[in-house]
């Protein structure tokens, strides 16, 4: 029997992943780097490469064991990636970098029914995350569980467009995309085009999964990193979103006929460092444990008000650093197991 089986982003969790802090950084300088996340900083020289601060690693690891503790209690399995060293260079025959870190393992890897994707991801730092989870993706790959890697990119320096316009950044001279970019609706899969996923990324998921599924690609919606973050889909019928990023025009099709929460003004939890990997809108990133009880930032109250008026239960938490490493409980996450079956719900 599969140890993996997700097929939504809402039915019972069973078996999760959460991700460590130890060893983040800020790899050192290239491209990609500048193109897709450093822009702003008007050039390779200044983005902030090293270690993230100390106590960033050291409180984040806390609130994170603190998070797989009440998950714990709940009766879900969790599993935690053993720390690696981020420092060590990787290279191909085209560049030469170092690591960034294991934080959010929803980047990096895709669950689809009783497959799991490794994603092409569009930062070269992260070429080789997937090796932090080999033990876990060779246990469920004995189980039964169908082990997909997308072909890896190679990431050359056309690909990256630093002058064009955010959402414009990415090439697409083959597929590339973080596991982050895609939102599970059963048969219907949600895909963002964006800097963190292209067109022939889009392309390649849908050959992958076949005509079980249909993969929408949702463009014009949000042109920086990943979606969990614009649209969080609470249970069949109800969904969160960010109405700064989502409007009657680009609407994703197979959500224009659910119940709407338009998400409030996020308080800003603040962020260490010249610069904050996520904007305010982190504070949306949600971890569904089943559809009536969620796992949000405690420091959100209007959010939680609105969540609690439609029924949902929170499990209210911190991570305090949030908009520093970029990463909510949605992106620590990686849903491995949760109950109930495929099925269309538009």
């Amino acid at each position: 029997m599969s140890l993996v089986d997700v097929h939504n982003e809402w039915d019972p969790l069973e078996e999760v992943i959460i991700g460590t802090a130890v060893g983040a950084r800020i790899s050192r300088a290239d491209r990609g780097l500048f193109a897709l996340e450093y822009a702003s900083c008007g050039s390779m020289e200044n983005i902030p490469s090293g270690p993230f601060p100390e106590h960033v690693v050291e409180e984040t690891e806390a609130e994170l064991a603190e998070l797989c503790g009440e998950l714990t209690k709940l009766g879900i399995k969790v599993r935690r990636p053993e720390p690696r060293d981020h420092s060590a260079v990787l290279s191909t025959p085209h560049w030469q970098t170092d690591g960034f870190y294991d934080y959010c393992p929803r980047d990096g890897l895709l669950t689809v029914g009783q497959t799991v994707i490794e994603a092409p991801m569009v930062l070269r730092s992260r070429f080789l995350e997937s090796l932090a989870y080999k033990d876990l993706l060779l246990e469920y790959f004995d189980s039964g569980a169908r082990w997909l890697s997308a072909p890896k990119p190679r990431l050359l320096d056309e690909m990256y467009r630093p002058g064009e316009e955010q959402g414009n950044r990415l090439g697409d001279a083959e597929p590339a995309f973080d596991a982050a970019n895609v939102l599970r609706l059963g048969t219907d899969i949600l895909y963002l085009v964006s800097d963190s996923g292209n067109e022939r990324g889009w392309k390649w998921l849908q050959s992958a999964l076949g005509d079980t599924y249909t993969v929408h690609p949702c463009r014009d919606i949000y042109a920086s990193t990943h979606v969990d973050s614009t649209i969080v889909p609470l249970r069949p019928g109800l969904v969160l979103l960010n109405p700064e990023r989502i409007n009657e025009h680009n609407m994703p099709e197979v959500l224009r006929k659910w119940d709407h929460i338009w998400a409030p003004d996020m308080v800003d939890i603040g962020y260490s460092g010249p610069r904050p990997y996520a904007s305010p809108w982190i504070g949306m990133n949600l971890l569904v444990l089943r559809p009536d009880l969620v796992v949000a930032d405690a420091r959100q109250p209007e959010l939680l008000r609105a969540l609690e008026r439609h029924g949902i239960d929170v499990l209210p938490m911190k991570l305090t650093h949030a908009r520093t490493l970029g990463g909510g409980f949605h992106c620590v996450s990686l849903d491995v197991r949760r109950t109930g079956r495929l099925e269309t719900y538009n």
